[in-house]
C-alpha cells in the first residue's frame, strides 16, 4: 500500500503532477461524475469531450451489483478488483477522485469511499472537482489513452455496510446516529424523489445534513473548524458512531468524507438508503409532511 496521502488534495498540486507527468501507475485520476436523471447530463458523453489529462472515468453504473434492483449498489470485492485494475490502479496506486457537478462535489466521495471499503487508504478527493479545476485555468484534454491494466487485490471491510435489517432493528434499540444526506426538501417529504415508484420522507429519527452544506458557494470542501460546527448545530455526537443514508449511497458519503476530515471515521453507510427503505418499510416508517405511502 502507498504511504499515507491526504484525503483532499489542491488543483494546484493536482496540476502540477499532471504538468511533471506524474500520471501513471504511481499516480492515476478518476473521473467519477454520475448525475440524477433530471439534470439530462450524459457523464460519459462529458469525459470524452472534457476530462483532467491522464484521467479515466469510473462509472457507479458499471462497477456495481447488478443483480440488485436498486441504482449501483456495491459490487464484490473481486469485481471492484478487476474493474480499477483495468483502469491501472494497483495497490501501490494514489488515486485522485473528482466530479463535474455544478456543486463542486458530488459523486467523488462515493467512489473515494468506495476504495477506502475495499481496503485501499491511498485515495483523495480533488477538492471543488472539475468546477474549481475549470475556474482557475487548468488545462483539459479531449482524448483518452487507455491505461495499462494493474494487478490490484481488494478485501472487503463488510463492517462498514449496513442493511435494511440493520437499520430496522436500530429503529427498536436506538444503539446509532442515522443521518441522511440528502437536501431538506426530499428529506422532509416536500419535494420529489428522481426515482419512480418512490416517494419522499425520511426514516424515523434521522437527523438531516444536506450534503451542500459541506462545501462553500465555490464548491470547495469547507475548513474542519466548520465541518466540526456543522456537526454540532445538527446534533450528531461526532463521539459516538452513525450510519448515513442518501437517495441510493452516493451523497450519503459526504458525510462520511466530512467526519473522516474532521478525524472520526466510526462512520458507515446504509447502502441501499432511501430508494430501499421506501420499496421495504411500512408505511409507519416513513416519515413525511407531504404524501405518505400506501400500502
Amino acid at each position: 500500500m502507498a504511504g499515507q496521502v491526504r484525503a483532499l488534495v489542491a488543483a494546484k498540486w493536482l496540476a502540477e503532477a499532471v504538468k511533471n507527468n506524474q500520471v501513471g501507475p504511481s499516480l492515476r485520476i478518476l473521473d467519477a461524475s454520475w448525475y440524477l436523471p433530471k439534470l439530462n447530463r450524459n457523464a460519459q458523453e462529458e469525459f470524452r469531450q472534457r476530462h483532467i489529462p491522464g484521467a479515466s472515468f469510473f462509472d457507479i453504473d458499471d462497477c456495481c451489483d447488478k443483480s440488485s434492483p436498486f441504482d449501483h449498489m456495491l459490487p464484490t470485492a473481486s469485481e471492484f478488483a478487476d474493474y480499477v485494475g483495468d483502469l491501472g490502479i494497483g495497490n501501490q496506486t494514489h488515486v485522485v477522485v473528482y466530479d463535474g457537478s455544478d456543486f463542486g462535489s458530488f459523486s467523488a466521495p462515493r467512489v473515494w469511499w468506495m476504495f477506502r471499503l475495499f481496503g485501499h487508504n491511498s485515495v483523495s478527493v480533488l477538492n471543488g472537482g472539475l468546477k474549481t479545476w475549470l475556474r482557475e485555468g487548468l488545462p483539459t484534454a479531449d482524448r483518452y489513452t487507455k491505461p495499462e491494466r494493474s494487478e490490484f487485490k481488494a478485501e472487503m471491510n463488510s463492517s462498514w455496510v449496513k442493511t435494511y435489517e440493520d437499520v430496522l432493528e436500530n429503529l427498536a434499540s436506538k444503539k446509532v446516529q442515522l443521518v441522511d444526506g440528502r437536501v431538506e426538501g426530499r428529506f422532509r417529504g416536500l419535494e420529489p424523489e428522481p426515482r419512480e415508484d418512490t416517494e419522499p420522507g425520511h426514516i424515523p429519527s434521522t437527523i438531516n445534513m444536506p450534503f451542500p452544506s459541506f462545501m462553500d458557494s465555490s464548491g470547495l470542501e469547507l475548513p474542519v473548524e466548520e465541518l466540526t460546527k456543522l456537526f454540532q448545530q445538527a446534533g450528531v455526537d461526532l463521539q459516538k458512531p452513525f450510519w448515513v443514508s442518501c437517495g441510493s449511497g452516493v451523497t450519503a458519503c459526504h458525510i462520511i468524507f466530512a467526519a473522516y476530515l474532521c478525524g472520526y471515521q466510526d462512520v458507515y453507510l446504509y447502502d441501499g438508503s432511501w430508494s430501499e427503505w421506501f420499496a421495504k418499510a411500512a408505511p409507519e416508517h416513513v416519515i413525511s409532511e407531504g404524501k405518505s405511502k400506501q400500502v
